[in-house]
């Protein structure tokens, strides 16, 4: 069972022009502890998603001005937020639409609250675990770095790295099409306690260069003369 604290933050849209229903499911995802706007115009429902931060919406089919199919179309545009698409029209053509048109799931009318409820769970919690999977991992052109398994690809091909190789290719990534200065490589790298070589950042630069770069025909790690480095996908330096 989710806990109430675990789902306070979940914001949801109800886009439903029966006012009766949409109040309903209102209701019951208020006592569940959901925080809910509702609309029944699909007009300002599309308004509303790109003025405000939603983690799911709930998509009548049949609606006045443009219906739930242009809707959903139209989210599609600028949005991947779950979509739950809820009409009366049980038809397999009405749902096989609303699914190639980007809803994520379809629902009947009549519903058990139950089923619903249910359905928003799920697709709440599989929208988190693919942010979760989007956070590890991190992507410049066809170089890959899965930071939960500490894996990095390039052209689909594993390259292997030795930590502080690993350390620095993380932090270039991370501020991709930044310059960075040696002296910032090297404190946020090395650490601000460091006393080694001071050439170091180079050093590592030309290892991460045959790794990551000779090997192929584009280069990604640019040399800025008299500044740092960049890695970006640009090889115009």
């Amino acid at each position: 069972m989710v806990k109430r604290g675990e789902i306070m933050a979940q914001k949801i849209l109800i886009i439903e022009d029966d006012t009766q229903i949409a109040r309903f499911i209102e209701l019951e995802l208020e006592h569940e502890g959901y925080s809910v706007k509702k609309t029944d115009s699909g007009l300002e429902g599309v308004s509303l998603l790109r003025e405000e931060s939603f983690n799911l919406v709930l998509l009548d089919l049949m609606l006045p001005e443009i219906d739930g199919i242009e809707v959903c179309s139209r989210i599609r545009n600028f949005s991947e937020i779950p979509i739950i698409m809820i009409t009366a029209r049980s038809e397999l053509d009405d749902k096989i639409k609303g699914l190639d048109t980007g809803a994520d799931d379809y629902l009947t009318k009549p519903f058990a609250i139950e089923e619903l409820l249910a359905r928003i769970r799920a697709l709440l919690r599989r929208n988190s675990a693919d942010k979760e999977e989007d956070d590890n991992l991190l992507k410049v052109a066809n170089l890959t770095i899965d930071k939960s398994r500490h894996i990095v690809k390039r052209n689909g091909e594993q390259i292997e790295l030795t930590k502080k190789e690993y350390d620095l290719l993380i932090y270039l990534m991370e501020n991709r099409d930044i310059v960075l200065s040696r002296e910032k490589l090297l404190n946020n790298v090395w650490g601000y306690n460091y006393t080694g070589e001071t050439n170091i950042v180079d050093v590592y630069i030309r290892y991460l260069r045959s790794k990551i770069d000779d090997p192929f025909p584009d280069r990604l790690i640019h040399t800025v003369r008299g500044v740092g480095y960049v890695l970006r996908e640009d090889k115009n330096v």
